[in-house]
């Protein structure tokens, strides 16, 4: 078989060269092409599925949330396995599918599926699904460090949820930006108890008027010198003191604001963690989640281009660093891979030649190493 395949080749040399030259072509189309990454993504096609329901027990969320949804993912088509975990607050249920399913089509294959349990789900409990993403999709991570101590935690952690998260998230390959640390800004209502009491004010009427007291309602049209001029309210709260002057209650002509019954202070919200930034204090961060089946070199430049277009925006005295970056673990990957090769063309050139004394072979072994 190897003696016929040898005649072939020197009897067609001219086949044969244009053979490799074909191949070679479709060797460096595809290292152009292909996503580099230096870990390998070995993990089955999995969805995740996410649903809050605050304030109860782990139980509670167990019987009437994890269990109707795996149970009914059971019978999803290409179905391997469904792992429910359920948390004080939170349930957590992971679809993982047969290999070589594609992960957009399950995605849509659950979402069917949650479409036909949600009215079984208890008010308030609504699922969602995590991002079009693997393990290893956590291709990026920055902490935002305020030097000039010029702006606090809140501060910090508002600016990345409302405009730097905005400004990564929109770039090809990015499934998402997970924010940490810091301090989500509230406006915090503290009703006094004695005070509830005194006016015989229940306190979910107090939630009720500032519910009801932070929005927008629309009117109707009325014309004016042949103009339309649109009438609508405009109610929605934009400082602590338009909390505290809401009207709870009116009595006698008298009315009761939310001031007359505690206090209102803008604070974060209860959290559960924190980040730290070399060990010198408290920091915000955020994570960038690459995409299913991205670029990961790529993705990454993306995100660095971005940075450095932004930076100008960023709060005075903000700075963005890196904690961590995989794009050196790749390029120090393809770095080794490159050296090795040479090393393994070098040695193998050297044997050949001292051994068989004939240099022509050993070329074309250097030849065919780079291009196989």
């Amino acid at each position: 078989m190897i003696d016929k395949i040898i005649e072939t080749s020197m009897n067609n040399k001219g086949m044969v060269i244009l053979l490799v030259l074909l191949l070679s072509g479709a060797g460096i189309w595809a290292m152009l092409n292909s996503p580099l990454d230096a870990l390998p993504d070995l993990s089955d096609p999995q969805v995740i599925i996410f649903t809050e329901w605050e304030g109860r027990s782990p139980d509670i969320i167990e019987d009437q949330v994890t269990f109707p949804i795996t149970s009914t993912l059971l019978a999803a088509p290409n179905v391997r396995y469904v792992r429910g975990q359920s948390m004080f607050g939170a349930s957590f249920v992971y679809v993982i599918f047969e290999e070589g399913t594609d992960l957009y089509w399950a995605r849509s294959r659950v979402l069917e599926f949650l479409n036909q349990i949600q009215g079984d789900l208890p008010d308030g409990a609504t699922p969602t699904l995590g991002p079009d993403a693997t393990g290893v999709g956590w291709v990026f991570q920055y902490a935002l460090v305020d030097t000039t101590e010029q702006h606090n935690l809140a501060d910090l952690r508002s600016f990345n949820d409302w405009s730097l998260r905005y400004w990564l998230e929109s770039l090809p390959g990015v499934a998402e930006v997970a924010n940490f640390g810091g301090f989500v800004k509230q406006y915090q209502a503290t009703v006094d108890p004695a005070k509830l009491l005194a006016y015989n004010i229940p306190l979910m009427k107090v939630a009720d008027a500032i519910r009801e007291n932070n929005r927008d309602v629309g009117g109707r049209t009325i014309e004016m010198g042949g103009t339309e001029v649109m009438v609508r309210g405009r109610g929605y709260i934009q400082s602590a003191e338009d909390l505290e002057n809401i009207v709870v209650e009116e009595r006698e002509g008298k009315p009761i604001f939310v001031k007359d019954l505690g206090t209102v202070e803008i604070g974060g919200d209860q959290r559960r963690g924190l980040g730290e930034w070399n060990g010198k204090g408290e920091a915000v961060g955020g994570i960038v989640v690459m995409r299913y089946g991205e670029n990961a070199l790529t993705v990454i430049d993306r995100i660095k281009e971005r940075i450095s277009e932004v930076e100008a925006s960023m709060p005075p005295g903000v700075t963005l660093e890196v904690t961590y970056d995989r794009s050196e673990l790749i390029r120090e990957s393809i770095s080794l891979l490159t050296s090795t090769l040479i090393q393994v063309m070098i040695i193998v050139f050297l044997i050949v030649g001292l051994f068989l004394l004939h240099f022509r072979s050993a070329l074309v072994i250097i030849i065919t190493l780079p291009v196989a």
